[in-house]
């Protein structure tokens, strides 16, 4: 439910609209959860109503300006941190926030969708109307730009795990 919100709050830019919408998919949901059966999908079904509530909720409440997948900005995910790793973890965190950060918007919301909440390239693209193919080339491009950002934070990571477990010995 967290991902679905996150979903809404990249279009709404608002945190008790976005609660608001993912409760009232929810709601009719229950409300037609006779008809449960019919549905093939049920991510897919569920980020497609949300997302069609938010721009219900937008068309609603005078929000004249068209929703376009380039001004979309997608929360990115983050890691459990270990006690152990903590300064590791965070220096990795920060790096990859950055790296995320850096995508253009429709990127990062694809990258969001895929990586983060777990949806298939064919999910993604039925989602957000565009060819599965789309959803590969943006994919392809956030992981070049991503690895390219981390290369050297990756590097200098493997060198002092490297170091670290050489002096255990």
């Amino acid at each position: 439910m967290f991902s679905l919100f996150r979903f809404a709050f990249s279009f709404l830019k608002n945190k008790e609209a976005s609660e608001e919408v993912v409760n009232d998919v929810f709601l009719r949901l229950w409300e037609k959860r006779h008809t449960l059966d019919t549905i093939k999908n049920l991510k897919v079904y569920l980020y497609t109503a949300v997302k069609n509530g938010c721009l219900i909720y937008l068309r609603d409440n005078k929000k004249a300006e068209a929703i376009d997948l380039d001004s979309v900005e997608a929360d990115h995910f983050y890691f459990t941190l270990d006690a152990q790793q903590l300064l590791q973890t965070k220096e990795l965190q920060k790096a990859l926030e950055e790296s995320i950060n850096s995508l253009p918007p429709k990127c990062k919301l694809i990258f969001k969708l895929v990586k983060e909440d777990g949806l298939s390239y064919k999910e993604a693209a039925c989602l957000l109307s565009l060819s599965e193919k789309t959803i590969d080339n943006q994919l392809v491009t956030a992981l070049k730009k991503l690895h390219f950002v981390l290369r050297p934070f990756l590097e200098e990571f493997a060198a002092f795990s490297s170091s670290k477990n050489n002096s255990k010995k």
